[in-house]
């Protein structure tokens, strides 16, 4: 009897319900307005469940959705407007074009490829900012980057777990 070890990238995965991204790029917009999300080192939920659906499911959450959540978050903020929606919507191009690169890797390595893409998101909206008059907020700033590539791993499980297939056996079925 053979012990066959499956990787967690070879299951087959159930289709992603709209309702569940919806309700995640929700869940991630409140975190975004919880008073603790100005600390210094807290990631942009924001743009990092957006990074994970762009990547993921690249023709269902797109720019349209980067747009309008980077205007909800300019809002919710009082922060310059256009800041967040320019960022959002280069983040969610970037993910989207190297989809097919990232899926290939895995997990730590696709956070590595993560990094500079919310790098890229920060340093967009730290300019946008000091063209507004805003002072630079310190390289502090830009550790919000570094704890969202390292909040990929388990943000990567908590939103694939609804899509996971049951394991069940049928002896008659090969797959």
């Amino acid at each position: 009897m053979a012990i066959q070890t499956t990787h967690s990238s070879r299951r087959i995965l159930l289709p992603v319900r709209p309702w569940f991204i919806l309700l995640s790029l929700a869940a991630a917009l409140l975190l975004n307005l919880v008073p603790l999300g100005r600390a210094t080192g807290m990631p942009d939920w924001v743009a990092l469940v957006l990074a994970f659906w762009s990547v993921r499911e690249p023709l269902r959450v797109g720019m349209g959705s980067a747009f309008a959540l980077g205007l909800l978050m300019d809002v919710a903020s009082a922060s310059v407007m256009g800041q967040h929606p320019l960022a959002y919507l280069l983040l969610s191009y970037a993910a989207g074009g190297l989809s097919r690169r990232i899926l290939w890797f895995p997990l730590g390595q696709q956070a590595l490829h993560i990094l500079p893409l919310l790098l890229g998101t920060q340093l967009v909206m730290v300019i946008a900012r000091i063209a507004g008059g805003a002072d630079f907020p310190g390289w502090g700033y830009f550790l919000g980057s570094f704890s969202g590539a390292l909040l990929w791993f388990p943000l990567t499980y908590v939103l694939l777990l609804p899509q996971h297939r049951p394991v069940d056996k049928d002896e008659n079925r090969p797959i």
